[in-house]
């Protein structure tokens, strides 16, 4: 939204006794091609008797001549305007095709207009060397233009001067320093020693508070200000006069408001004209003042508005509870990257190479600021049209009674961080979370890649090209099946157990064997986890009125609360049947020694199903549908990927049962000293805990913020 200011400036000459003043001419109206709208002006001149004519000259300045009849002791030049400060973006212009690359040249017309412009002074040593360390190799005229800029303003340091006049670019390199006049008129002489026209520029420069302090970067000026400025103009076909401001090293935006350009600066002086002998005292006036600012997003409440916001919520918050409305209000702010503002994963792209990383770091910072205790869960998201695969979702879930999910973030694996964990170490976890679930470890499966449609694949490509060097018209594809010889078509990419809750009385978890033609595990072809690569149309078939289904629970049945930390982190396990050990030598987790230690017979909540000597279930009479062993058909999984353990959960049909087999494997990760990440199935839909995720979306990071129940919710959140 655009800031309307109104700048006010006064100069004032008091005089020691009368003096006749010659015709003076104020240059001090913006001038025609001025970008930032001015809506009213006005200029006051005293003394009141004068004469004013509004003249303009060959460069088209607004020239204020005044004749003054009488003598006077007091000459005093006041202007007052209004300005509108639309954002103006100093680098939206067209150029023509022949001055895209620098270095270029005029076209012999054009540069015979512009000879005022092209005029240059006898270069001194130190301006011939400044002129001999410019890179002058073919690049784009724009970054040609911002590299000068921004070199003038490293080399020459800004001080305010009230002497008169201009110091010769001699002496501004010289001294090192120089006021917004001198490096001005430096960077004139810069530009046409290179071949440019140039233009000096007197102007007004307006300068105000930002809303908010950027994160890096100058923070601009402490409160709202104008000064008289001076810059520099370069004249580039297409765009017309450009300018620059060495002084602050950027190109002139709606902040510089022209009032004079012409080829010498002598001809850009604010006031002109002479007066009889007598002492001077000089003095200036400048302020602006901002008269009509609309709302914008990028300007914080008062004080005061957040109080008026926060007692009008209250007051709704108390209709809504006189009158049992119950509503919920979410919210999905989105984050963009302050780095690299111009990556295709900040533009137009959803996924990219650094998304998936800052958001896994905003995602921490979420989980301490909304979930302690919460857990971390690495899934996949949405698939659009015309993706190859789904988008990865990131998300915290917590327990709304406050009791931690996850106790010890030393357990939770840092995806950004480097691992060294190996296909052992996921068998050694899995081994050690079947104990400590009860079920036979001897059910774990190794799984790998599809070796015969890999073959096939190789088999396919051309006689001269490896898998390595392969040049399939799908990237996807070339990385996958390079990836895969790379490790082996022989190698494991993970383990399998099959895994399922049933309602036993008391409920436990139960396993059983996934019986395959080929004696293995073989994933189906692809990129994603291994928990949705599982060959389950491959096991044997079972009757649909008997498959084992997780299904919800229904939304309206009536839920009981959640059982305590007790109950879910030191309740009797079979690992203290298993090791001897007890559970007070156990204290929250089992220790590593036990888990290695020699096991006896699997625990009586594990049914083993008899098996043929191929591998096949034998027909077991007496068992009834869904509580047998046999017909399992899910798994958790764990694999190695880029050093780190990730877990793939299994559904589970109540929350209280994915809250325990969470807990176990935080206990399993304590105990073997091995940090993992969660992936695969989310818990239930559940009204006793909470969810944040952050989730990629074109250009931005999505975050979907926990929908709030209360007015005091949605002020914490």
């Amino acid at each position: 939204m655009a800031i309307r200011v109104a700048l006010h400036h006064k100069t004032t000459y008091r005089y020691d006794r009368l003096v006749d003043l010659s015709p003076h001419v104020v240059r001090l109206r913006p001038a025609p091609h001025c970008r930032t709208p001015i809506l009213s002006y006005s200029l006051t001149v005293y003394p009141e008797t004068h004469f004013l004519n509004w003249q303009q000259d060959p460069q088209s300045n607004y020239l204020a001549r005044l004749v003054f009849p009488e003598p006077t002791r007091m000459l005093q030049v006041e202007v007052d305007l209004v300005a509108e400060m639309v954002v103006i973006n100093p680098f939206d212009f067209f150029l023509e095709p022949s001055v895209h690359q620098s270095p270029f040249a005029y076209e012999p017309g054009l540069a015979h207009e512009l000879q005022p412009y092209l005029e240059t002074e006898p270069a001194g040593p130190r301006l011939q060397a400044l002129l001999a360390g410019i890179d002058r190799t073919p690049q784009t005229t724009v970054d040609f233009l911002v590299a000068i800029n921004q070199q003038l303003h490293c080399e020459v340091d800004y001080i305010v001067r009230m002497e008169p006049g201009i110091q010769t670019c001699e002496e501004t390199l010289t001294l090192g320093r120089g006021s917004c006049r001198d490096s001005a008129w430096l960077m004139v002489q810069l530009l046409r020693q290179l071949g440019l026209a140039a233009r000096f520029v007197s102007g007004y420069l307006i300068q105000l508070v930002a809303d908010e302090k950027p994160l890096d970067g100058p923070a601009g000026p402490e409160k709202d200000f104008t000064d008289l400025h001076a810059w520099a103009e370069v004249y580039l076909p297409g765009a017309g006069w450009v300018g620059l401001d060495p002084t602050s090293g950027l190109f002139a935006g709606e902040g510089h408001l022209p009032l004079a350009c012409s080829p010498h600066a002598s001809s850009a002086a604010p006031i002109t004209g002479m007066m009889g002998p007598a002492e001077v005292d000089f003095s200036f006036t400048m302020s602006v003042t901002r008269v009509h600012e609309e709302p914008r997003v990028t300007k914080p409440y008062t004080e005061a508005q957040w109080q008026a916001i926060d007692a009008l919520g209250e007051q709704v918050e108390a209709n809504l509870e006189a009158g049992d409305v119950r509503l919920t209000m979410g919210g999905e702010p989105t984050f963009v990257s302050i780095d690299d503002m111009e990556g295709a994963e900040w533009t137009t792209e959803a996924v990219g190479e650094t998304k998936r990383q800052l958001s896994g770091a905003l995602l921490k910072r979420l989980k301490a600021r909304f979930a302690p205790g919460g857990m971390l869960h690495y899934g996949q998201g949405k698939w659009y049209p015309g993706e190859s695969l789904p988008r990865w979702a990131l998300a915290c879930y917590w327990r709304t009674d406050g009791v931690p999910i996850w106790r010890d973030e030393r357990w939770m694996a840092d995806e950004n961080a480097d691992g060294d964990r190996t296909v052992a170490d996921a068998y050694t976890f899995l081994e050690a979370l079947g104990k400590r679930l009860q079920v036979d470890t001897r059910y774990i499966m190794p799984a790998y890649e599809d070796v015969w449609t890999l073959l096939s694949q190789e088999r396919h490509l051309p006689p001269n090209v490896t898998p390595e060097t392969s040049e399939l018209d799908d990237p996807e594809a070339r990385e996958r099946l390079a990836r895969a010889f790379e490790r082996g078509l022989g190698a494991i990419k993970g383990y399998v157990l099959p895994l399922d809750r049933r309602r036993f009385s008391p409920p436990r978890w139960v396993t059983g064997p996934w019986p395959f033609r080929s004696g293995k595990l073989f994933l189906q072809p692809g990129d994603s986890p291994i928990g949705l690569r599982l060959p389950l149309d491959a096991l044997p078939w079972i009757e649909p009125e008997h498959y084992p289904h997780v299904t919800a629970p229904d939304p309206f049945a009536p839920r009981f609360p959640l059982p305590g930390p007790t109950q879910s982190y030191r309740r009797p396990d079979a690992m203290t049947e298993l090791s001897g050990q007890s559970v007070t030598e156990q204290r929250l987790g089992v220790l590593a020694t036990s888990i290695s230690a020699e096991t006896s017979e699997p625990a009586a909540a594990v049914m083993e199903p008899d098996h043929d000597q191929n591998g096949i279930d034998a027909p077991t009479e007496g068992r009834l549908p869904g509580r047998v062993a046999d017909d399992v058909r899910t798994a958790l999984c764990i694999e190695p990927r880029q050093g780190h353990l990730y877990i793939f959960l299994t559904p589970t049909r109540e929350l209280e049962d994915y809250l325990a087999l969470v807990a176990d494997i935080e206990a399993t990760a304590e105990a073997l000293g091995m940090p993992v990440i969660l992936e695969g199935y989310s818990p239930p839909a559940d009204h006793r805990i909470r969810q944040l995720k952050v989730t990629p979306d074109p250009g931005v990071i999505e975050v979907n913020i926990h929908p709030s129940h209360s007015w005091y919710e949605l002020v914490d959140t």
